[in-house]
C-alpha cells in the first residue's frame, strides 16, 4: 500500500491554512470535474485523489492523525506489511486505525477513496458512522454584460439537475455564488454539500467595465463636433440625450453619472458612465464640398 501525499496533491505546503486548502481544493475540482471532463478517465482519476485530500486535511481530526503518520510512515515501511498485504512486522498500525478496517458500516463509501484512506480513516468513530457533509459541487455559468447589469432568473444544469437561480444586478466576472444543500448527498446523516457556481461574464462589444464603471465610444461627426449639437447614446439603462459643446476636441470624455453599473446588493447605486468621443471624417467627398473645405482652409491660414 503506497503513502498518500495529500498536501502534494493539493499542491500546497504542510503548513498551509485551511483557507489556502479550501481554495487550492475549489480550484483543482473545477479543473478535473467530470462535467467539465466527460468519458476522461484520467480526470476522473484525479478528481477522485483531490476530493480524498480534501476530505482529509480541510478535517482537523484526520489532518493532525494523517500529520502523524507521515512522521512514523518510513518506519512503518522498514516493518514491511504482513499477510493479506495488511501493516505488520511490529509496527502499531492500530493507533492510527484506532482498532483497524471497516465493514458494512463503512460511513465514506468505500470505492470512493484508496485503501491508504480507508485503512486510516475507516475505523473512525468507534464502529458507529459519523455524519459528514456531502460533496461540494463546482459549476460555471455564462453571462451577457447586459444580464450582469439587469440581474434576474437564470436556469442551469449541474449532475443531470435543472436549478433555477437569481442574479442579483451587479455581479462581476468570476464571483461566486455558493448554494447550500445543492451538492452531494451526506453521509450517515450529513447535510447535504453545496454547488459554488462561477460568474463569466463575456466582454461586450460596446463597454468596457472597470469595478462599477463603464467606458464606451461614441462617434461623433465632425460638423457636431465643431459647431455643437445634441446626440443620443444608448446606455444599458436606455437611451439618453448628451450635448456636445462646440469645438469639442476628438477623445474628449463626459461623463454621465448614475449610468454605469449597479453596484452589488446595494439598491439605487450605481458607478459612473464615461463616453469617450470619437470624431467620424466623412467620406466620399462631391468636388462642392471639397471646394468649400478648401475655402475654410484658407481661412484658417
Amino acid at each position: 500500500m503506497d503513502y498518500k501525499d495529500y498536501y502534494q496533491t493539493l499542491g500546497v505546503d504542510k503548513t498551509a491554512s485551511k483557507d489556502q486548502i479550501k481554495k487550492a481544493y475549489r480550484k483543482l475540482a473545477r479543473q478535473y470535474h467530470p462535467d467539465v471532463n466527460p468519458s476522461d478517465a484520467e480526470a476522473e482519476r484525479k478528481f477522485k485523489e483531490i476530493n480524498e485530500a480534501n476530505e482529509v486535511l480541510s478535517d482537523d481530526e484526520k489532518r493532525q492523525k494523517y500529520d502523524q503518520l507521515g512522521a512514523d510512515w518510513q518506519r512503518y515501511q522498514q516493518a514491511g506489511a504482513g499477510r493479506g498485504g495488511q501493516p505488520g512486522g511490529g509496527f502499531d498500525w492500530s493507533q492510527y486505525t484506532q482498532g483497524g478496517g471497516f465493514g458494512d458500516d463503512d460511513p465514506f463509501g468505500g470505492t470512493d477513496f484508496s485503501d491508504f484512506f480507508s485503512s486510516m480513516f475507516g475505523g473512525m468513530g468507534g464502529g458507529s458512522a459519523r455524519p459528514r457533509g456531502g460533496q461540494d459541487y463546482q459549476a460555471e455559468l455564462e453571462l451577457t454584460l447586459a444580464e450582469a447589469y439587469h440581474g434576474g432568473p437564470r436556469t442551469l444544469t449541474v449532475n443531470g439537475k435543472n436549478l433555477r437561480i437569481t442574479i442579483q444586478p451587479g455581479v462581476e466576472d468570476g464571483q461566486v455564488i455558493r448554494l447550500r444543500d445543492q451538492g452531494g448527498p451526506g453521509r450517515s446523516g450529513g447535510p447535504h454539500g453545496s454547488l459554488y457556481i462561477t460568474l463569466r461574464i463575456r466582454p461586450d462589444a460596446r463597454y468596457s467595465r472597470t469595478g462599477n464603471d463603464l467606458t464606451m465610444d461614441v462617434p461623433v461627426s465632425i460638423y457636431t463636433a465643431l459647431l455643437g449639437g445634441e446626440q443620443t447614446v444608448e446606455t444599458l439603462s436606455g437611451p439618453v440625450k448628451i450635448t456636445i459643446k462646440p469645438e469639442t476636441q476628438n477623445g474628449t470624455r463626459l461623463r454621465l453619472r448614475g449610468k454605469g453599473f449597479p453596484v452589488y446588493r446595494q439598491a439605487g447605486q450605481f458607478g459612473d458612465l464615461y463616453l469617450r468621443l470619437s470624431l467620424t471624417l466623412p467620406q466620399h467627398l462631391t468636388e462642392q464640398e471639397k471646394s468649400l473645405f478648401r475655402q475654410l482652409a484658407d481661412l484658417r491660414k
